[in-house]
Order: structure tokens, then C-alpha cells, then sequence
């Protein structure tokens, strides 16, 4: 073997041998940065008394919408809660950059000193976290004064809605590793899937696809992709009979023309990856019950909600990688 292909072998090698290494190391580096946002939650609830997972959720609804938004700033930190300079010190004070906690106060700006060092600094998470907490704590530590007070801080009601349910989701599993997914069929059946996101549809006027289609028999049961709660249940004259689930990245996950649902199944459940939900159909396409107008199949779609608006994105590269990792995990 010429040396020039030898060494090419030996790096090659290499590299197969370091892809479990490099898997493992990245799963390790993300679990440390979940238990020290855990930390931080925890302490921040033993000292307002506001209850962590409500912290958590705060975190990650600000995390999700400035991963999406322009024209926020990224999180350098570890957690992702950004405050406006005018909030953070106050309207009315001169010095944007403010950090003393009783000039903030005087000003009636939001930002407090969460760690004893003196100063209010809005770009250190403990500041950051005990700011928010110390703003639930004026409306109350239970469950319906939150919601309160999170209408009050957002003006929105969807964002109050997402908040609850990624705090109910926090709650249910006591933990913050909640990103796993799974193929929405078995992998066992006869199925087939090509890109079909942004196709030109006529039925009901002129709309483009916003799914992939998932052709496979009638009945072959539907799974959740991801730990999330459902949102949507029910008949959609387009989707037919459908269900949506939010996950806890804020992503929609839209299962439409389905046969029918799992038992018991309802909206504001909290479901977990590779959970039964419903079975493949072909529902849709006119009033209630209708069905048969073209081919079974899933229709799978994404959607994304940035704290204004909310658009659909291709879900086919997704579907490939949650189809290899749910294949990986049987094995």
C-alpha cells in the first residue's frame, strides 16, 4: 500500500472510531449545562419561592424565540432571559448601563442583585433569574397569580399559554432534558417519504404544501415525535381528523388526515416520544367524516412561533434524522 494511502487509511479510521466519542462528549457537555441551569432554577426557587419549573419555562420560551428572532441578541450565558436596558434600569434613568440596585429601584427599573455581589447586572444570570422571579412574587407564588403576572411582563396570551405547558412539562418529568424525538411510524411497516414541503396544493384554492407526506397503510399506528402537550384535537376540512403537540422548543408538530385517535387521548395531555396517538387515514378534504379522496397517508408538519407570528418549515430533513436515530435506539 503506496504511504499516501495508508495514512489516508489510518485517518479515516480514526475518524469512524472518534464519531461514538465525539456523540458521547456532546451528550455529556449538554447534561452539564442542564444541571447547572437546574442549579441556578433551584436557588433562584429557594429564594422567591417561585416554583423552578416556572423559572425553567421563562428560560426556555426566551431561548426559543431569540434562537428565531433578528432582532434580539443570542444568549451568551446560560440562560436565556433578555432584558431591555429601559426595563432593566429603568425608564427614566440617565444611565442605561446602570447596575446599582437602589438607583435601579429609585427609577423603578426591573433589575435586582441576585447573587450578593452589590451590583444588578442584567447580563449575569443569577441577576437575571431573581429579577424575573422578584416580578412574579408582587401578583403571588401559586399557579394562577404566575399567569397573572406572565400576561402582565408579556401582553400576549399564547406566550402565558406556551410558558404554562412548557412549566407543566418541567413539572411532570423533574428534568430539563426534554429534547428527544422519534419516527412518527413504525419502522417495521411499508412506508414511503419524500420532500414534498412547499408543493403547489388546489383543493379548498391555491396554498402551498406545508408537511411531507408519509404514505403507509390504513391503520398503522401514529407516534409522537417529541415530548410536548397537545394543543389541537379534532376535524380540520383540510387536514381532516388532526392533532398538534408543542414541544418544549416551541416547535408545532402537526399530524393531519388521520384514521382515528388513541384512545383517551385529549387536549393539554402531555405526551412523550414514541407514544401511540392516532392512526394513518385518509381523512379530509370537506365537512366531517369525509374520507378517501386520495391515497392514506400522514401528513407531518412543523411550525414555529417566534412571540409574534407563527410559519411552517420543512420537515424532511427532520423526519430523515429522527428515522435514523429511532432506528439506532431499537438496535
Amino acid at each position: 500500500m503506496p504511504a499516501r494511502c495508508f495514512v489516508l487509511s489510518l485517518l479515516f479510521i480514526g475518524t469512524i472510531l472518534l464519531l461514538p466519542y465525539r456523540a458521547y462528549a456532546a451528550t455529556t457537555e449538554q447534561q452539564e449545562i442542564f444541571a447547572k441551569r437546574m442549579e441556578l432554577y433551584k436557588k433562584t426557587e429557594a429564594i422567591s419561592n417561585i416554583p423552578w419549573y416556572y423559572i425553567a419555562a421563562i428560560d426556555q420560551y426566551e431561548r426559543n424565540i431569540r434562537a428565531v428572532r433578528k432582532d434580539l441578541p443570542k444568549p451568551e450565558g446560560l440562560t436565556g432571559i433578555y432584558i431591555t436596558p429601559e426595563v432593566w434600569s429603568g425608564p427614566l434613568n440617565p444611565n442605561l448601563d446602570d447596575t446599582n440596585p437602589q438607583r435601579i429601584r429609585f427609577f423603578d427599573g426591573l433589575g435586582v442583585d441576585g447573587n450578593g455581589d452589590g451590583k444588578a447586572n442584567r447580563n449575569d444570570d443569577e441577576d437575571v433569574l431573581f429579577a424575573i422571579a422578584h416580578f412574579l412574587q408582587q401578583y403571588g407564588t401559586d399557579h394562577d397569580h404566575i399567569r397573572i403576572g406572565l400576561w402582565d411582563y408579556y401582553q400576549r396570551d399564547k406566550t402565558v399559554g406556551l410558558i404554562s405547558g412548557y412549566a407543566r412539562m418541567y413539572k411532570n418529568f423533574q428534568t430539563l432534558d426534554l429534547d428527544e424525538k422519534h419516527f412518527p411510524l413504525p419502522l417495521h411497516v411499508n412506508y414511503s417519504y419524500r420532500s414534498t414541503w412547499g408543493h403547489a396544493r388546489g383543493w379548498g384554492g391555491r396554498r402551498i404544501h406545508e408537511g411531507t407526506d408519509i404514505f403507509s397503510g390504513y391503520g398503522v399506528t401514529v407516534y409522537s415525535t417529541c415530548y410536548g402537550i397537545v394543543e389541537m384535537k379534532g376535524w380540520n376540512r383540510y387536514g381532516g381528523w388532526r392533532i398538534g403537540i408543542r414541544d418544549i422548543n416551541n416547535t408545532y408538530h402537526y399530524f393531519a388526515h388521520l384514521n382515528g385517535f388513541a384512545e383517551g387521548l385529549k387536549i393539554g395531555d402531555i405526551v412523550t416520544p414514541g407514544q401511540p396517538i392516532g392512526s394513518v387515514g385518509s381523512s379530509g378534504y370537506g365537512p366531517p367524516g369525509t374520507s378517501g379522496k386520495f391515497p392514506p397517508h400522514l401528513h407531518f408538519g412543523l411550525y414555529k412561533d417566534n412571540g409574534r407570528t407563527e410559519w411552517s418549515f420543512d420537515p424532511f430533513p427532520h423526519l430523515k434524522k429522527w428515522e435514523r436515530e429511532t432506528r439506532n435506539k431499537k438496535k
